[in-house]
């Protein structure tokens, strides 16, 4: 039990992380103190979710796999909850166990303070009873069990039966109750990663509700620039430019993500300058190394009587291209060791999303059926349309996009798909032997002939160092990537991106959306993300379910 009120900060000193194939941490300082709302921000695989999992390991539950090498340290409150993108409930448990293991420690607070009330004079049992006290104040757990009703109410899980097993949950339903956990607990530290996936906008709202009343320290990654921009207090960039997110080598920005992308704009363009008028002056004084005699004075013959002379002044000559030789090789290794590292070519999507071409109606869909699922009178997509499907969790955007790509078959009704090709970008992709390398697994998908046509690297979206890499030892945004790669590489006459933004790093995800724009190919998406929702064009491209 927490000892005191107020909790503590998180403090990460020199932390560094690495596995068999690689590091994924070097030297990471941070401090997040109460009251803070700090989000992690960087491409995928720069270590978000590793260094969530690095600072809930300093609790008592195991994170980091055993494989993982660590140095550095971490201070956290003892007190801290951790929800990671896939919540760790067993399946065989109910939603009634969960929600009793979170009650638990806040009722246990709440007997040992009533049972102790009238033993005040023993000093041992005051001091368990001051813990207790603390510790049920800060927590409010008089107003626990109530509190638990009414979040599971407000993220839309109070219809559901409470001896309902989780594995029967979808993985909406399984982040929304852990989310009514930790909204239960209100612990002293909160880690969060992609806590707004599977999240409609009445959920998101609630856990942005909750975080900015929360008093403890909140730390999470996110791939949500509304609900950063809403809710973060300042962001933590993993992947700074060479003058840090902040300008002056700080890797801490103080704002949401709107103020931090110009920010960041602007420091990739101080760094490109920088680097382009380093290289010009190492240049420059390379080219002085290489001084010759002639450089001084021209090499005129001397005349008979002017022999001694010509000498004389040949050897001054001399003397001065050897000072100014030294003199450029001295600045040459001082601009050599101060120069900043070369700006790295940012992942784009070099790909069009989808072939083009086509005509007429692509999509035809009546009286659609979908058994507890989905139910859809009509639906017509044209060639060359980008609808988006919008709508709560459960809805049917998934359900929908399944039909439509043939992996889900309907109850009734019709529907027809006039495409060459039809690929779907799930929210779960599926590879299969998660130990084969990555260029293996694209090329054994698409075929060798397109593979050596589409190479994968030519596409931008997996790092040429992961190419090599077994899927399996790819973050979960690397595997999105890869699986939109694969989609996209084929040349489909119609794309269905289910939630396609979630998990990708923030910068791709702007790429993915101007591709989306440009593209003449016919393409669906479903997505809860407000950010695209906000700037997608005309409500006549738009279906709600």
């Amino acid at each position: 039990m927490s000892s005191s009120v107020i909790s503590g900060p998180i403090v990460v000193r020199d932390l560094s992380v690495s596995f068999r194939n690689g590091s994924v941490l070097t030297g990471i300082d941070l401090t997040v103190s109460p009251g803070e709302r700090i989000a992690l921000v960087g491409e995928n695989g720069a270590g978000k979710s590793t260094l969530l999992r690095a600072i809930a390991d300093s609790s008592s539950s195991p994170a980091l796999p055993r494989t993982a090498q660590r140095s550095g340290t971490v201070e956290a409150p003892e007190d801290l909850v951790w929800l990671p993108q896939e919540p760790p409930f067993r399946d065989a448990a109910s939603i009634e166990d969960v929600l009793a293991t979170t009650l638990r420690p806040l009722r246990e607070a709440v007997a040992t303070v009533e049972t102790l009330a009238d033993r005040l004079d023993d000093p041992e049992v005051a001091e368990t009873y001051a813990r207790a006290l603390d510790f049920a104040v800060a927590h409010d757990a008089w107003d626990a069990d109530r509190r638990a009703i009414l979040a599971a109410e407000r993220l839309g899980l109070s219809g559901l039966d409470r001896d309902r097993p989780i594995s029967t949950l979808s993985g909406g339903q399984r982040t929304r109750l852990a989310l009514a956990t930790a909204i239960t607990r209100r612990p002293d530290a909160l880690l969060l990663d992609e806590p707004t996936n599977h999240l409609d906008d009445e959920a998101v709202s609630v856990l942005g509700e909750f975080l900015r009343e929360l008093p403890g320290v909140v730390l999470m990654a996110s791939h949500d620039r509304v609900f950063l921009d809403e809710v973060a207090t300042g962001l933590f960039d993993l992947d700074p430019t060479a003058f840090g997110t902040d300008g002056t080598g700080g890797r801490l920005f103080g704002g949401g993500w709107t103020a931090y992308e110009e920010a960041r704009k602007a420091a990739r363009e101080r760094w490109e300058q920088t680097y382009a008028e380093q290289q010009d002056e190492i240049k420059r004084l390379r080219s002085a190394t290489r001084i010759g005699n002639d450089a001084i004075a021209y090499n005129r013959g001397p005349t008979d009587n002017d022999k001694f002379i010509y000498k004389f002044k040949g050897s001054n000559v001399e003397r001065t291209v050897a000072r100014r030789k030294k003199d450029a090789n001295r600045r040459l290794e001082e601009a050599e060791e101060t120069q900043v590292r070369k700006p790295p070519a940012p992942l784009r999507l070099n790909a069009a999303l989808s072939a083009a071409g086509a005509s007429g109606r692509m999509v035809v869909v009546r009286d659609l059926v979908v058994e507890s699922r989905v139910r859809l009178p009509i639906l017509d997509i044209m060639a060359g349309e980008h609808l988006l499907v919008t709508g709560p969790n459960g809805s049917g955007k998934s359900t929908l996009l399944g039909v439509l790509s043939g992996r889900v078959k309907p109850t009734s009704g019709e529907v027809q798909v006039s495409a060459r090709r039809v690929e779907e970008l799930t929210q779960d992709p599926q590879f299969g032997d998660l130990r084969r390398k990555v260029d293996d697994v694209y090329r054994e998908t698409v075929g060798e002939v397109l593979a050596i046509q589409v190479p994968l690297r030519d596409l931008g979206l997996v790092h040429p160092r992961d190419l090599n890499r077994p899927v399996g030892a790819l973050s979960v945004g690397q595997r999105r990537r890869l699986d939109l790669a694969i989609a996209i590489a084929t040349g489909p006459d119609v794309l269905l991106l289910d939630e396609p933004t979630n998990h990708i790093s923030l910068n791709l995800a702007g790429e993915l959306e101007e591709a989306i724009g440009v593209t003449p190919g016919t393409i669906v998406v479903a997505s809860h993300d407000r950010w695209l929702r906000r700037r997608w064009s005309g409500p006549e491209h738009r279906l709600e379910l």
